[in-house]
């Protein structure tokens, strides 16, 4: 058989999984009874934000039409390998384009290059592999299939005269494409008689047969009751059952070099498939692994609190079971004097916290709190030790720190010219510095600096709202810099609650301290005494706010008279207000804590 293994690659919302839905349908891969929109997201997130959180890959059948003169009747077998569509999973989408020598490039026609249209072709590119252009949505009013084919030439460097124009809603263009990939993305390379050499780039939990390895194989063979070898840890199993996708799983009797397909050994640690890892044969094994390989490394995390102290087994359990189909995914119990027992977790990025959370939400039942996110702080202590936080609470005072570093990441914002001035002053807020700025037709590339923790919160939100929802963004983390930053606390009735605790930089702090008081004093209950809210930082209150007293009116039955009696009755009611509060103490509702955390500052 004669294969060819290709990847769709595109923005976010460019309308992949539609176009794989019509690839699929023109094929025979879908049945009638099959037939639904997006099919290879199986996620009822994914289909409902139309986003692929995790990849899916199919093995199709092609027959050379008539109409392509030589050649036609020739079979070939497609494997189709999906690829996430968001910056939170750019190493996935490293490791999807690595098993495949071609990619189809998509790009909207009515919205043209976007951000990580540019970061996810110059990865192809990296790759050595060959792109196919193709302008999807020229079905579409505002569709300038022509100005996006030019964009892609200006931007990317591919001809605008290889684009093949096309619609995943209509099905326009889907032969071209179809001959396209047999005539422009080589056949795979490796001899089915080497060594074994096999990458994985994804793999999921099966209750039944454990670890499911989503692997290329790149040279030799591999049968079942073969024994493999994981390169990263030198672990043995040994192959139960193997086979392809169609685009459910198909057993079959062996794969070769070239062919894409799931094998089952066995495995019942997720961490012992790392994407990105090399198989290979213990009898008969490969020297060197793929090139690459790095193990998951989250960069964000969030505390994750039950409201009702009751579900914490719960939660548990329901952590548990995500991440056997999420190495990426960590977590570890904490506990906080303000929220109780809760985990700590770690995270790819921001999308995949908030999918994390809407999944425990939803699929278990669970009313979480959510700290606020945080990244992880590189600190120099004065005796000379360095240690890694990115627990805000755990944060230690400036007079035993050396110095502080921070992560940075490099952005490009694609946007229309329009929007530039605004955009560039919302990024100079964020403490970012500008690389360079390119002009791409009417629109402009901007790329800057920026620390990592500057982009948590709203910035997304903040971006698409003064560009109207024309600009997009794309980032990698590039190095650790060093900071001024500063731990705001935050107190209540002089009590610190750790929950609330947030590490900011000097500049900031008194703006996020006093807006964090505000709200709080806001949404704290009224006691029989006055209570203070506070921010500080180290031992200094940099800012204040105060919970008003509920107070009778003492001096209702005084009709005149002197003044003395009404200073009495004032100074007894002022002492009892005095003594309840040395033994009163405030209990903080759940909702003060959700005001706070899930406010966008």
């Amino acid at each position: 058989m004669k294969f060819r293994n290709f990847s769709i690659i595109a923005h976010v919302d460019h309308g992949k999984s539609t176009l794989a839905d019509r690839i699929l349908e023109s094929l025979g891969a879908m049945g009638e009874r099959d037939k639904r929109d997006q099919t290879l997201d199986t996620l009822e997130l994914e289909r409902e934000r139309g986003i692929t959180i995790k990849s899916t890959p199919v093995r199709l059948k092609y027959t050379r039409p008539e109409s392509v003169g030589e050649g036609a009747g020739e079979e070939y077998i497609f494997n189709l390998i999906d690829t996430p569509g968001h910056v939170d999973f750019g190493y996935e989408v490293s490791r999807s384009l690595a098993a495949c020598e071609g990619v189809l490039l998509l790009v909207d026609a009515s919205q043209g290059v976007e951000a990580q249209t540019i970061v996810n072709a110059y990865l192809a590119i990296d790759s050595g592999l060959e792109i196919i252009p193709v302008v999807n949505k020229i079905d579409l009013p505002a569709a300038d299939p022509e100005g996006a084919a030019q964009e892609m030439e200006e931007v990317v460097g591919i001809p605008a005269e290889d684009a093949i124009f096309a619609s995943g809603k209509t099905g326009a263009g889907i032969p071209e494409i179809l001959e396209a990939i047999v005539q422009r993305i080589p056949a795979p390379s490796g001899s089915a008689d080497a060594p074994l050499k096999a990458l994985i780039f994804d793999s999921v939990y099966d209750a039944y047969q454990g670890v499911l390895l989503f692997v290329r194989v790149l040279e030799g063979k591999v049968s079942p009751k073969d024994r493999i070898n994981l390169f990263s840890n030198g672990k043995n199993f040994e192959v139960d059952r193997l086979g392809t996708f169609s685009p459910g799983l198909i057993v079959g009797q062996s794969l070769e070099a070239g062919e894409v397909g799931w094998i089952a050994a066995g495995i019942r640690d997720i961490q012992d498939a790392q994407v990105g890892d090399t198989i290979t044969r213990t009898d008969f094994p490969t020297t060197e692994p793929f090139p690459g390989f790095k193990p998951a490394q989250p960069v964000v995390f969030s505390g994750l609190y039950p409201t009702d102290t009751e579900d914490y087994r719960k939660l548990r359990e329901a952590l548990e079971r995500l991440k056997l189909n999420d190495a990426a995914f960590s977590f570890e119990p904490e506990t906080s004097e303000a929220l109780g027992f809760g985990f700590r977790c770690g995270f790819l990025g921001l999308l995949h916290a908030e999918i994390v959370q809407e999944r425990l939400e939803r699929e278990f039942d669970l009313d979480l709190i959510a700290t606020a996110p945080a990244v992880i702080y590189r600190l120099t202590m004065t005796d000379g030790e360095i240690i890694e936080t990115q627990n805000p609470a755990q944060f230690p005072t400036r007079d035993r720190m050396e110095k502080v570093e921070e992560p940075y990441i490099k952005m490009s914002v694609m946007l229309p010219e329009e929007h530039v001035g605004a955009v560039m002053q919302l990024l100079q807020e964020r403490r970012g510095s500008m690389v360079t700025m390119n002009y791409v037709g009417k629109r402009v590339e901007l790329i800057y600096q920026v620390p990592f923790a500057e982009i948590l919160y709203d910035f997304h939100d903040r971006l698409k709202s003064i560009s109207r929802g024309y600009a997009s963004m794309d980032y990698e983390i590039i190095d650790y810099r060093e900071g001024d930053l500063r731990k705001v606390d935050i107190y209540v009735n002089n009590e610190i609650v750790d929950a609330l605790a947030v590490v900011v930089h000097e500049d900031k702090a008194y703006s996020l301290g006093r807006k964090i008081v505000d709200k709080m004093s806001e949404v704290i209950p009224r006691q029989m005494w006055a209570v203070p809210v506070q921010a500080a930082i180290g031992g200094k209150i940099i800012a204040r706010a105060t919970v008003k007293a509920y107070r009778k009116d003492v001096l209702a039955k005084c009709y005149g008279g002197d003044i003395s009696r009404k200073k009495k009755l004032l100074n007894k009611q002022k002492k009892g207000k005095a003594r309840m509060k040395q033994i009163g103490t405030v209990e903080v509702p759940q909702e003060a804590f959700l005001a706070v955390l899930s406010t966008e500052d």
